[in-house]
């Protein structure tokens, strides 16, 4: 029934005079329900027209599934312009008593006002009093999703203040992009102005109750004498506060606040975090966050440290209309530099160290945005000393810190990208001067249709690059020959800084020249494919590519003058050009065998001519360095990996492939071929001031075979390998395999094994082959619990340490000062790497413990390794903090005068 007036929801019935008497009792009970979620203007201008209406009528009794009304303003109130509220109420009977001035819902009553529901297995509504009762299974939802359950609920008409007794309160919030589920629990909780909850002996928590026995305690939960939740403020104070886990206390705080789940940044402390090492001491980092406007925040963090003083951290934030910045500073007045080995094994001459780092990114339109990724530090060994993150630091193997600043366009068919790096060697072997400042670095590339007649697609591809080093970057044939310094630390004496003992060509590799190098590349291609009518597919291409290079060698200083020992560098400007004409040709044979799957064998052959490469050896190669040859490269147009060296002369390339995709969703894919010279020079065959070609399985006129094979059960296991055969014995220059598997739902285990084999190269610096397996899993125990493990093992390091050992025995026979060198067998199998680690994982909480073993690359070959112990515990919507701990580190890594 709809009831509606001019009026307030109870004062309108009023005016509705005698003539509507008949259904006065359904329109009361109505009216006075509406009260209940507190949108009409008062309770005190809705009182007196329900009480006057009141006393003319009996206790009545009345069914009613649902009566809907509209709530307006109180007589003598302005009407307001906004739209007015409709209350829906459902229950299996209304009952009012006129004599006691009292209105009842019974029978899984529901009342909806606007975004607000309350559920209840009756609902009295006292006029007198101006009280609301509910009780039975009480449920009230908020605009804000929030449910607050009860045994009994006593709340003024306005919803502003009252008790509500066995009160539960669930809330989902979102916390790292995922819905978290909030509770708070108490025996009795009053609210107090609308805005404040006050829980009385009560419990706040994340974690999910338990299905089975719900009241077993959760994983965690906060119990205080005292819970306030200020909606207004958004905070929530605990007093006398215990964190319990499993039911178990833990920690105890007699007084605590935090913001509200629901805040996603507030002012306020950030969880501590601890630290301890030999070289700082025991500390604790107190971080502090600053919300200083909607669109920017500060975070001090100042870090305690018994053996060096303050650290000092701090963090700006800015998120602007079209992008974002960031702007970090670190930086302490060591109290005992003397922790930390001197230079160049250390900072320990150095009283202030410090970091700046900053990162921002934005977009100028929809095509375009720039940005920088920058760190800047006092010495190679800060952050890692003091134990500062920082996205940008690599940490596999080499330490090094990348700054780049750029500009990137992207079209539909085109790409732009201009950028600018600085490398920072974190290691101390990295010496600086050979690291090289590389800026600009500009790509452009560009994909049209071709013109008419010829059609197909044309491609204009151009780069420029600048590099600029102060000292040549040598390295010995073999790697251990020679280094520039030995600085002794502790009784042992660590070479620094890779060189040649002889510079000739044959004992002796340039990895990078000092002075300024600047090149610029432009290359135009066209291609198109035609497919006849019996399959065959035929797809003719043509490039140009010219090459413009300006070298100004710097020759003085340092070794840098040597490097004219090994080539003679054409210095100024030169240029080389380099077209070339082709076709690719295939003939897939397609044959479908219904459930044995569709089976494709193609034959590929593929032809190239163009002049011979010119000036190898003659210009720097700074970006052609890592070739590999392989399935993948076979029929590469040119097999370099960058634009300083170019491949030339007639060439043929031979293949096939044989593939089988089953309905079922088996794939399986072998494909074998090999490279041949036919005329012209082979530029794999001379090598250049890096010796880049010589040892790739391309250098004679009939290259190495390639190989692979690759096989996929299902879309959750895949299974591949690839080699590279030896063109006279067949014997194996390089192969790796290797699988990767999800046995899910069968097996609740991730796997990853992978083996690989290099044969020695040892114009290239390896004498000897290398060979190793990288092992990773993760096992779920069960759904909440789990265990992983890494493992890299090297298989080949007991030749080097066998070569090291052999190199020490000699020097030590010329010169026979100090213990005589022994020999440690490392055995064949060397765990160069490991993580073991284990944890649980639920909605509310996160824990995990690992062990870490990493390699660090020194001078003498992977001997050095990092043990680490970390600990992670987050509390969903309270915080998380980590414990890491180094058990052993030499002193070459890092700096510091004690092992930790």
């Amino acid at each position: 029934m709809l009831i509606s007036g001019s009026g307030n929801g109870v004062g309108s019935w009023q005016e509705l005079g005698l003539a509507l008497r008949k259904v006065a009792d359904i329109a009361l009970a109505a009216g006075l329900l509406a009260l209940l979620p507190a949108v009409v203007s008062t309770a005190a201008d809705a009182r007196p027209a329900a009480q006057t209406d009141a006393k003319t009528t009996d206790a009545k009794t009345t069914d009613a599934k649902t009566t809907d009304a509209k709530a307006k303003p109180a007589s003598g109130k302005p009407a307001s312009n906004k739209p007015a509220e409709r209350l829906l109420v459902e229950a299996a009977e209304l009952v009012y008593d006129n004599d006691k001035n009292t209105v009842a819902a019974r029978g899984n009553a529901e009342l909806h006002y606007g975004p607000r529901t309350l559920q209840a297995d009756r609902v009295l509504y006292d006029r007198n009093t101006s009280r609301v009762f509910a009780e039975g299974n009480v449920r009230l939802t908020d605009e804000t999703g929030a449910v607050l359950t009860g045994a009994k609920m006593e709340l003024t008409d306005d919803f502003k203040n009252g008790f509500i007794d066995a009160l539960r309160i669930q809330q989902t919030i979102e916390v790292k992009g995922q819905p978290v589920r909030t509770r708070f629990s108490a025996p009795r909780a009053e609210r107090i102005e609308g805005d404040r909850t006050s829980f009385e002996y009560g419990t706040y928590t994340a974690c999910e109750p338990c299905k089975n026995n719900p009241e077993t305690p959760p994983l965690w939960q906060i119990r205080a004498t005292k819970i306030i939740h200020n909606n207004e403020t958004h905070t929530i104070a605990f007093e006398e506060s215990t964190l319990e886990i499993a039911g178990i206390p833990l920690a105890y705080l007699p007084y605590f606040e935090t913001a509200d789940p629901s805040v996603k940044r507030k002012s306020g402390f950030l969880t501590p975090r601890f630290i301890s090492s030999t070289a700082l001491g025991s500390g604790l980092a107190v971080p502090y966050f600053f919300n200083l406007a909607p669109d920017y925040d500060l975070t001090l963090s100042p870090a305690f440290l018994s053996n060096q003083g303050v650290l000092g951290q701090a963090e700006f934030r800015q998120r602007l209309e079209t992008g974002s910045y960031n702007l970090r500073l670190s930086g302490i007045f060591q109290t005992t530099p003397s922790a930390f080995l001197p230079g160049p094994l250390g900072a320990g001459d150095r009283d202030f160290r410090g970091a700046v780092e900053s990162k921002g990114q934005f977009y100028i339109n929809d095509r375009w945005r720039t940005g920088w990724d920058l760190v800047g530090v006092t010495d190679k060994w800060f952050l890692d000393n003091y134990r500062i993150r920082n996205q940008s630091i690599t940490t596999d193997y080499f330490r090094e810190a990348v700054s780049t600043a750029y500009l990137i366009g992207q079209g539909d068919r085109s790409w732009f990208e201009a950028r600018g790096y600085y490398f920072k060697g974190l290691s101390s072997f990295d010496w600086q001067k050979e690291q090289p400042i590389v800026a600009p670095v500009i790509d452009y590339d560009k994909r049209i249709n071709g013109p008419a007649p010829l059609g197909g697609e044309v491609r204009f591809e151009s780069n420029i690059t600048s590099l600029t080093r102060e000292a040549t970057d040598f390295q010995g044939i073999p790697r251990t020959g020679a280094y520039l310094l030995s600085p002794s630390a502790n009784g042992q004496s660590f070479p620094l800084y890779e060189t040649c003992l002889t510079f000739t060509r044959s004992t002796c590799l340039i990895r990078g020249l000092a002075g300024t190098t600047t090149r610029a590349s432009a290359q135009v291609s066209w291609r198109r494919t035609f497919i006849d009518d019996a399959g065959q597919v035929f797809t003719p291409f043509a490039y140009l590519r010219t090459d413009a290079f300006f070298v100004d060698p710097r020759n003085s200083g340092y070794q840098n003058a040597l490097a004219q020992n090994l080539t003679t560098q054409d210095s100024d400007i030169s240029g080389r050009v380099m077209p070339a004409i082709g076709l690719d040709y295939r003939y897939p044979f397609v044959s479908n065998f219904g459930p044995l799957g569709v089976h494709t064998l193609e034959p590929i052959v593929q032809v190239i001519a163009r002049p011979s490469e010119t000036r190898i050896g003659r210009l720097p190669n700074e970006d052609a360095q890592s070739l590999v040859f392989d399935d993948t490269s076979l029929f590469q147009w040119d097999k370099f990996s960058g634009y300083d060296r170019v491949e030339g002369g007639l060439r043929t390339n031979i293949g096939g492939q044989y593939s089988v995709v089953t309905p079922a969703g088996w794939y399986a894919n072998v494909m074998f071929g090999e490279s041949i010279q036919i005329a012209g020079v082979n530029s794999f065959r001379r090598g250049d001031i890096a010796n880049v070609g010589l040892d790739s399985g391309l250098e004679n006129r009939r290259s190495d075979f390639v190989g692979r094979f690759q096989l996929s059960p299902n879309q959750n296991i895949s299974f591949i390998s690839r080699a590279r055969f030896d063109q006279r014995d067949f014997a194996v220059n390089r192969f790796e395999t290797g699988v990767t598997a999800r046995f899910a739902p069968f097996l609740p285990l991730d796997l990853s094994v992978f083996y690989s084999y290099y044969e020695a190269q040892p114009a290239l610096g390896f004498v000897h082959r290398r060979e190793g397996v990288t092992a990773s899993a993760t096992y779920h125990v069960t759904p909440n619990w789990f265990v992983t493990g890494s493992a890299l093992v090297d298989l080949s390091h007991y030749l080097d340490v066998r070569d090291n050992f052999a190199d020490a025995y000699t020097a030590y026979l010329q010169n026979p000062v100090g213990p005589s060198p022994i020999y440690v067998n490392p055995g064949k199998s060397y765990l160069s790497g490991i993580s073991l680690g284990a944890g649980y994982q639920d909605e509310c909480t996160t824990v995990s413990l690992n062990y870490i073993v990493s390699p660090i690359a020194t001078a003498l070959g992977t001997a050095e390794r990092n043990r680490t112990v970390l600990l992670r515990v987050e509390l969903k919507t309270l915080g998380e903090a980590d414990l890491r701990q180094n058990l052993g580190t030499a002193t070459t890594s890092d700096g510091i005068a004690t092992i930790r």
